[in-house]
């Protein structure tokens, strides 16, 4: 981890550094699973902190190990959601907890270019901000993780995940914590850490984009890597479709005024 937070205080700000630097708090080490985090522990810009032990975040969990159902376990983690698309879950089905209250949410992921069209596109340049400046699917795939946030037990927590844990988990991550009023920065850099979390995921991804596409290992990692640009693009779409990101949570994930207190007052403390 050292190693780690060296090389991302090289390429990342100051608040960006200090996400990482405190991951002995957030990072949930996992033996079969990368990028694994509790989103709380931020301060909030009226004071308060997220609480922590209750919303985590993940990139694929199909190969958990029992030690891993363990502590799936003590964190009393039986509420699953999957932003995956159908091809793409049934390929690596989710390996948790027997009884757990499992929910697939694929709205925008079925459509997804595979390996080969993804190549094409990087090739044209940017992928990522395309992706991200698209919020038609949003309001489908996040509403049923917004609406048992509303009603998660005190005693329950619940985890969501894709495949990476960056993108589809980083834009319900920064509409969470948007949510509950961390600051614009901080939740940028929680989403940009995982460049560094999924180190690992993302070496063998991007040797095999170099192959397909004919272009240097930097300029993939230049074309694939998560900045804060990807999310104000997110942010900034929500505006434009429907005046306010308020107006976004109220119209697609049933959000409202009221909700939205419910939320602060159960996750932050």
């Amino acid at each position: 981890m050292k190693k780690l937070i060296l090389v991302f205080s090289m390429l990342a700000p100051v608040v960006a550094f200090a996400q990482l630097a405190d991951s002995t708090q957030r990072l949930v080490r996992m033996q079969g699973a990368l990028n694994f985090r509790d989103v709380g522990g931020y301060k909030t810009r009226d004071g308060k902190t997220v609480v922590t032990g209750k919303v985590f975040r993940s990139a694929d969990v199909s190969r958990l190990t029992d030690q891993d159902l363990k502590t799936l376990e003590e964190k009393h983690i039986h509420t699953v959601f999957d932003f995956r698309g159908r091809k793409e879950a049934a390929a690596a089905p989710d390996h948790i907890l027997p009884g757990s209250r499992y929910t697939l949410c694929p709205a925008g992921s079925d459509s997804l270019p595979n390996a080969a069209m993804m190549a094409d596109i990087i090739k044209q340049g940017g992928f990522l901000e395309k992706f991200y400046s698209n919020v038609t699917p949003l309001g489908e795939r996040y509403k049923p993780l917004f609406q048992e946030l509303l009603v998660l037990p005190a005693n329950e927590s619940v985890m969501y995940h894709c495949t990476g844990g960056r993108d589809r988990t980083g834009m319900a991550t920064a509409l969470f914590l948007y949510a509950l009023q961390v600051p614009q920065d901080v939740i940028e850099a929680d989403f940009t850490a995982s460049n560094v979390y999924l180190a690992p995921m993302n070496a063998r991804m991007f040797q095999g984009l170099q192959q397909m596409t004919g272009m240097t290992e930097q300029q993939i990692s230049k074309a694939m890597a998560l900045k804060p640009e990807h999310l104000r693009s997110m942010f900034n779409s929500l505006k434009n479709t429907y005046g306010s990101v308020e107006n976004f949570f109220s119209k697609e994930l049933g959000i409202g005024e009221k909700e939205l207190r419910t939320l602060r007052e159960k996750y932050t403390m």
